[in-house]
């Protein structure tokens, strides 16, 4: 389905039937919200469950300008009011799960948030490599020596920049540029849901550590660990990530 959503139109996964407390699933960069849709069935069973595609991703078009995470949250408010949601369970993917923990520290939401699960999320900044600080130093003497010729800048910068910098339009490589580094560790003791983490423990793109910090961080968190899976967990062992679920949500 699609819903109009401060003048974006929208792409959403719907399942399920209206109940008091429904389940709202972000994805992660340059993903969507289809990939949700197995382990959301049974879900449906008891929530309605909605994942819908964040600007830029998916079948819903790019932002306005370039949003930094504090936008998304914005817009993913304004998709839970849509609904007339005044319940949710929130779960997120990666860089959906960036945008769950800046909610939570949020004042005065329209709605309440009743539990937080989290799935290899990000929010968490990596140390860097020796490899990723001389890419940093490059693409900032770039930036001052090429600062007059656009075109060129954004040919360094491609060069240098990750493979989701380089598959992303000028637009969402800016976006990815306002969020990506973005540090929210400070923002974890703030979490007062219960919070489930679902963590493969071979991801890279957001390690097991960052799981382990988050679960001593969050007041009230706990750790379930999918052992040979990477950051799609929840795709790669579906069996345990579905049983895990369907244990927090009582189904």
């Amino acid at each position: 389905m699609t819903v109009n959503i401060d003048n974006i139109q929208t792409n959403c996964l719907c399942l399920g039937e209206k109940s008091d407390e429904a389940v709202v699933m972000l994805h992660g960069w340059a993903s969507n919200g289809e990939l949700f849709r197995n382990s959301a069935l049974p879900v449906s069973a008891k929530y309605l469950v909605l994942a819908p595609d964040m600007p830029g991703n998916g079948a819903t078009p790019e932002p306005p300008f370039a949003w930094s995470v504090d936008d998304y949250v914005d817009f993913v408010i304004h998709f839970i009011e849509h609904f007339g949601l005044k319940k949710v369970i929130l779960l997120g993917h990666s860089f959906g799960g960036r945008v769950i923990i800046k909610m939570a520290n949020r004042n005065d939401l329209p709605f309440e948030i009743t539990r937080i699960i989290l799935v290899d999320s990000a929010g968490i900044r990596p140390e860097k490599s020796s490899e990723q600080k001389l890419k940093e130093n490059v693409s900032k003497f770039g930036k001052k020596l090429l600062s007059k010729t656009p075109a060129l800048l954004d040919k360094m910068q491609t060069m240098v920049g990750s493979a989701d910098y380089r598959a992303a339009s000028p637009l969402m490589r800016q976006v990815l540029v306002n969020t990506v580094n973005e540090d929210l560790t400070g923002l974890l003791p703030g979490i007062m849901q219960e919070t489930l983490l679902i963590w493969g423990t071979l991801d890279t793109a957001t390690p097991i550590s960052d799981a382990e910090k988050m679960e001593k961080l969050i007041p009230n968190a706990g750790l379930a660990r999918i052992e040979g899976c990477g950051h799609f967990s929840f795709i790669e062992n579906p069996v345990i990530y579905n049983a895990v679920l369907a244990s927090f949500l009582k189904l």
